[in-house]
């Protein structure tokens, strides 16, 4: 019995969803006290939210070379699942900007189809991370890296726009690549529509400043309104969704399963991953986001399970990846959200309008559209944290800008996996650069050294013992400085005490270079010593079999000890 209640607090504490903690019956877990003022509350956020949502999830699937129904469809869908089974209280799903880029990089290389599969694939590997306990694990990816491909998508975002803002008349397929893109564009630069320009500008100045005059009203909901009405009324001959992609469908469509192969997965699988990072990165920096404006704490292993089963479900259901989305969270939380059930309502409240607004949707401008998404590509660019790293250590602003080119020139996979490797490297060198093997000198006495009652200075060595001390970890990036040390020392001492109070890390590479040490001093009559050794340390040594090499009774914990057994050491001899 005891046994099944931890193993069920143990799941409910970590992977449960935050809905249930609203209907709970047990104290502890039902934190919100729902009543009816709550849900009206929800209602109304929901319906917020839904007003800024169906813009953005049209514009963000025609920027992926999609119908505009495939993010209506990703809103309904997944919306639905990562409120009802996620791990934060306020988030909002749905397709993102930040999966524009590789959404239509997968769907151009493998056809819709190889998308779904995509997709499906990184919802697996999602819930797999989330019952993994890898929510916390994301969070160790460095800060310049994410910032780095988040403003290369931005720009990516931004120049993906300009063909549709100036109604470009481009014939043939517009390439993925941002080189060939801007070729292309140059070459069809002279086709610009002076409509579609003068109707993107207008809409563009409503997205900024209506959000600045009327904070409360939907700034995305009201430029479409404006845009399809101007459209219509004087019938401009612009580019619209209707013009383009003809009707939109006025409900949900049936669960579709692509043909799976064991081909297929292999083929897609780097596709997926890239799907799922972006999506487990931004819906956990959308939940953390939600905490800092509410005080609340979300549960990102369950959060990572919801975007799983969402992302599984949207691909079944015709959509495309989706994730948290920063903006509709915080748009949501300002509304009056209470619970998840707003974001549910907000889903619900999509399927209506896509049930009776359809015909009206379609009227919409594409090039409105495009101002809304260059507005949204520039608040994702991080220039705020761009100009902060640009003040901190070089190492980061060289993740920072490659990681961003890599992002805008090959592709967001590999952008990310350089700029993580390029970070751990620069961040070994920078403890290899900061961990030294200092020699004691009895003739400089350093005036620091008055401030540790351990120190050197304060103790009498006698003349034939060499005192060293590694001063940080142990590992392969510093052994050469050890392996090193006696070749320096003339004339040789009789015994070497090596000070190890500040080693609080040591891998097999550190090992191996003491053991290497030891045979040296063995090898000019040397007696070895170590000292301030952790238990932690003696642990790690007794294990590799060192502390027998060397003798138990040559390795202690404090310098006191060392020097005694020095003196003891040269008087026998």
């Amino acid at each position: 019995m005891f046994f099944y209640k931890a193993i069920n607090s143990f799941i409910f504490s970590r992977y449960s969803p935050e809905i249930f903690s609203l209907f709970s019956k047990n104290s502890k877990t039902n934190k919100y006290n729902y009543s009816g003022r709550d849900f009206l509350s929800d209602t109304v956020s929901g319906l917020t939210v839904a007003i800024v949502a169906l813009p953005l999830a049209m514009a963000i699937a025609i920027a992926s070379d999609l119908p505009p129904e495939r993010g209506i469809f990703t809103a309904i869908v997944a919306g639905f699942l990562i409120s009802f089974l996620g791990g934060s209280r306020y988030q909002i799903g749905g397709p993102t900007a930040a999966f524009i880029v590789t959404v239509a990089t997968v769907a151009m290389r493998h056809g819709y189809e190889g998308l779904v599969i995509a997709t499906i694939l990184a919802g697996i590997i999602l819930i797999v991370l989330g019952f993994l306990r890898a929510g916390e694990l994301i969070k160790f990816i460095p800060y310049p890296v994410i910032t780095g491909f988040t403003s290369g998508i931005a720009f990516l975002i931004f120049f993906t726009q300009i063909k549709d803002f100036l109604g470009l008349n481009i014939t043939g397929h517009m390439p993925i690549d941002f080189i060939d893109k801007f070729i292309v564009y140059t070459q069809f630069f002279n086709t610009f529509n002076s409509w579609s320009i003068f109707i993107g500008l207008i809409s563009l100045l409503l997205m900024i400043y209506i959000p600045k005059i009327v904070p409360k009203v939907p700034a995305p909901m009201l430029v479409v309104t404006f845009g399809a009405f101007i459209t219509y009324y004087f019938n401009l001959p612009i580019e619209t969704i209707e013009t383009k992609f003809g009707a939109i469908p006025s409900s949900l469509p049936p669960i579709y399963f692509p043909e799976i192969t064991f081909e297929k997965i292999r083929e897609l699988l780097p596709e997926a991953i890239t799907i799922a990072i972006l999506a487990g990165i931004e819906s956990l920096l959308s939940a953390v986001v939600a905490d800092g404006m509410t005080g609340s704490r979300h549960k990102a292993n369950a959060e990572l399970i919801a975007q799983g089963s969402a992302n599984i479900f949207s691909a079944l259901f015709g959509g495309i990846p989706a994730t948290g989305a920063i903006a509709r969270t915080a748009t949501n939380i300002r509304s009056g959200a209470k619970s998840p059930l707003s974001g549910i309502m907000h889903s619900l409240w999509l399927l209506i309008f896509m049930l009776i607004l359809s015909p009206f949707i379609i009227k919409v401008p594409l090039a409105v559209l495009s101002a809304i998404l260059m507005v949204i590509a520039w608040n994702m660019s991080e220039i705020k944290h761009i100009k902060k790293i640009m003040k901190a250590p070089r190492s980061d602003r060289i993740v920072l800008f490659t990681t961003m080119i890599l992002t805008v020139t090959v592709d967001l996979n590999f952008a990310v996996q350089t700029g993580i490797s390029l970070a751990l490297l620069l961040f070994v060198r920078s403890i290899i650069v900061s961990t030294d093997i200092r020699a004691y000198d009895p003739i400089s006495i350093l005036p620091d050294g008055f401030d540790d009652p351990d120190a050197i200075a304060k103790k009498i060595v006698p003349t034939e013992v060499e005192v060293y001390e590694i001063n940080g970890p142990l590992f392969f990036g510093v052994v050469d400085k050890l392996q090193d040390t006696l070749q320096l020392l003339e004339p040789k001492p009789k015994i070497f005490i090596l000070r190890m109070r500040y080693v609080n890390l040591i891998d097999s590479a550190g090992i191996h270079a003491i053991e290497e040490l030891h045979k040296r001093c063995e090898n000019d009559n040397i007696i070895l010593i170590l000292s301030g050794v952790s238990q932690y340390l003696y642990k790690t040594l007794n294990k590799s079999g060192v502390i027998n090499l060397i003798g138990k009774d040559k390795i202690v914990d404090h310098i006191d000890k060392a020097i005694d057994i020095s003196n003891n050491l040269l008087m026998k001899n």
